[in-house]
């Protein structure tokens, strides 16, 4: 992923916002069309023209999706969000949520990975 700089007067396209979110072109779109992303400016040409925040804003999409989000879960935060700061408590608690459930899967991944280590121990040591 390529890194943009703020410079909130720099727009940018769909495809540079895609190279820089490591989403696709039409993830983009279909994240947009389900309420994930504002309807996005247009140029006169009809093309999308995404500014700093959106990128921003998709990155922060990007790891919810990543620590366990569902698609639902999103567009409902992402709701929330347009409503503005009186939905501040049902967001953290969203978010507190995912971070446990998050948490939890890391310890999990740490189990199986301390039993992945001792059998490579094990079978280094028959070699």
């Amino acid at each position: 992923m390529m890194s943009i700089p703020y410079d909130q007067a720099q727009l940018l396209t769909i495809q540079q916002v895609a190279e820089a979110t490591g989403l696709s072109v039409h993830t983009l779109r279909y994240y947009e069309r389900i309420g994930l992303i504002h309807p996005i400016h247009r140029a006169q040409n009809t093309h999308r023209r995404y500014s700093n925040d959106d990128v921003g804003w998709i990155d922060f999409l990007n790891k919810l999706r990543a620590t366990g989000m569902s698609i639902q879960q999103m567009q409902r935060y992402a709701e929330l969000q347009r409503q503005g700061d009186e939905t501040l408590p049902e967001r953290v608690e969203m978010l507190r949520v995912l971070q446990q459930e998050a948490e939890q899967r890391i310890c999990a991944l740490q189990e199986h990975l301390s039993l992945i280590r001792y059998k490579i121990a094990i079978y280094s040591d028959k070699r």
